[in-house]
């Protein structure tokens, strides 16, 4: 087989072909992580389900496995979850839902190639959901909507429909049709087999549900609903035959339909559905685009890109986790590639696969997979690692922090540690870091987009390395990458409140305490160009 030229192991294909890789997306609190942990569980990677928060005899969720993460109940760091279904490889990354970790998000969404996006029924779509579907249009992502917290009393179903369409512009169409919400939800029906799954509730939703399948029209489903519902659902199943079209698998894959499934994460109920009904209508990993082309799965050269940088996974060991997703070839142990940025060749020996904080060796791996090596190389978020040294990805988008910050060594005997700790965990992106020019300081500008992330860099500073920290908040609320002019000739202009800085690869930026003062600027000085976003650069090896 033959590719541009190029001998193609057939194997490759056949292996990328039943890879998927997707996240879970949604607005805080909507049952993100709940949906994961039952994902897993449908999916035979765990015997029990854990619950965001666990009581004593309940085990941890194994997504959120930071001690942190435990204590407020709340995703703060993607996750990487990987287990077979149906004769599929998933690798699943779970997102975190705090708007302060949104980067975090977006560089996951970077890395995969659908995703699931959770909307609580009962609140229909909130202000995190519009912006990481955003992004997800942004790259046209095949977005599959779960409908979830039908167990609780949701807003008109037939509303939820309409808002998808109009506030999100995106064409929906209900797979499954919920019977009743709140206490009267009792299961879905199937509107391509025309079938009912009633469903029976199990306390705390540990395990699966247990499901019985009928006719709409069965005796025993009209007995198991109220008149009301019952009728009620049939007149909504007629509306939807009339006005919601033909279901067009091409316009999911282009990211321009929804397929929308309901259900309960906490009770089970419609999980194994959404399993399915993402299964069949998916696709494996498709070409991705370098800087010099695109590059398609069934290349015979291995490459991949950086999207994650893990540090103390391990605590006993202070060891770093670079996970990287697999764009072309296959991958095998203790094979060297070319790190693009450095020029640097790499052995990558110890490869993991990856499960919440569990890993285990893999020896190969392929397009689509998600694999995390234990590394002391200076691999960083977007770099790029290959056998082929012209492929070169582009795939990391930098975002203008919004938040900005020093962060002080409290107590002087454990300077070291705080430094120690400083350097790993920067290097994980919790927060951006600059050098200040203007004014003058010698110690890093920290940049978040929310306090949130400042907050579990002291708390990870104290839980880890036990160093105990300062912050000193500062003015600036803005930052714009300045793409035109040097230093030198910025100092002559540069108006009174803002700041000047440079980027840890050294690109020039600067800093405004209002968007008046940033607008008032670009006003007086039209010549000087500032982005939101750098353009990434051709770190082409020779």
């Amino acid at each position: 087989m033959l590719i541009l030229g190029l001998m193609i192991d057939p194997s490759i294909a056949s292996e990328t072909a039943r890879r998927r890789t997707f996240a879970i997306i949604s607005h805080p609190d909507a049952g993100k992580t709940t949906l994961t942990e039952k994902l897993l569980l449908y999916g035979g990677a765990i015997g029990l389900a854990g619950s965001v928060t666990a009581s004593k005899r309940q085990r941890d969720t194994s997504s959120d496995w930071m001690e942190l993460e435990k204590k407020r109940g709340i995703s703060i760091s993607s996750t990487v979850l990987q287990f077979d279904y149906d004769g599929f490889r998933l690798n699943l990354l779970d997102t975190p839902g705090h708007k302060d970790f949104s980067e975090d998000t977006y560089r996951v969404l970077m890395a995969v190639d659908a995703v699931v996006m959770v909307i609580d029924a009962g609140k229909g779509i909130e202000a995190q959901t519009r912006k990481l579907f955003e992004i997800c249009r942004k790259r046209g992502i095949p977005i599959f909507t779960f409908m979830n917290k039908l167990d609780r009393p949701s807003r008109p179903l037939l509303g939820l429909m309409d808002e998808l369409e109009k506030v999100l512009n995106l064409k929906a169409y209900p797979i499954n049709w919920p019977l009743g919400n709140g206490p009267d939800f009792k299961g879905v029906y199937d509107r391509e087999l025309k079938q009912v799954h009633m469903f029976e509730r199990l306390a705390k939703g540990a395990y699966r549900a247990p499901v019985s399948v009928h006719d709409l029209s069965d005796q025993f489903v009209k007995s198991h609903l109220h008149e009301s519902v019952y009728k009620e659902v049939v007149e909504e199943l007629e509306i939807l035959d009339a006005t919601q079209g033909q279901f067009d698998l091409q316009q999911v894959l282009a990211g321009k339909q929804t397929p929308v499934f309901f259900g309960s994460a906490a009770n089970n109920f419609g999980v194994e559905l959404l399993l399915k009904g993402f299964l069949e209508y998916s696709t494996g990993p498709s070409p991705r685009n370098s800087l010099n082309g695109l590059v398609p799965v069934a290349h015979p050269d291995f490459s991949a890109f950086v999207f994650k940088v893990q540090t103390n996974m391990n605590p006993m060991h202070r060891d770093k986790v670079v996970f990287v997703r697999i764009c072309s070839g296959k991958f095998m142990r203790n094979i060297t590639v070319k790190h693009v940025r450095t020029g640097e060749d790499i052995k990558l020996s110890d490869s993991h696969n990856i499960f919440g904080r569990d890993r285990e060796i893999v020896n190969e791996a392929y397009p689509g997979d998600i694999v995390g090596f234990v590394t002391k190389n200076d691999l960083r978020i977007g770099d790029t690692i290959t056998q082929d040294p012209t492929i070169v990805y582009g795939e990391i988008p930098v975002f203008a922090p919004e938040s900005f910050a020093f962060l002080e060594n409290a107590v002087t005997s454990s300077y070291k540690a705080f430094r120690k700790g400083m350097d790993h965990l920067l290097a994980e992106n919790i927060v951006q870091s600059f050098q200040l020019k203007v004014p003058r300081n010698s110690m890093p500008l920290l940049g978040a987009v929310g306090p949130l992330q400042y907050e579990v860099l002291q708390y990870r500073l104290k839980d880890e390395y036990g160093a105990e920290s300062n912050l000193n908040p500062m003015p600036w609320k803005i930052l714009r990458w300045v793409e035109s002019h040097s230093e030198a000739e910025l100092l002559s202009i540069l108006p009174q409140g803002a700041g000047l800085a440079l980027d840890d690869q050294n690109r020039l930026v600067m800093l405004f305490p209002t968007e008046w003062s940033l607008k008032y600027f670009k006003e007086t000085q039209p010549t000087v160009v500032l982005v939101d976003s750098p353009a990434i650069r051709n770190f082409q090896s020779t």
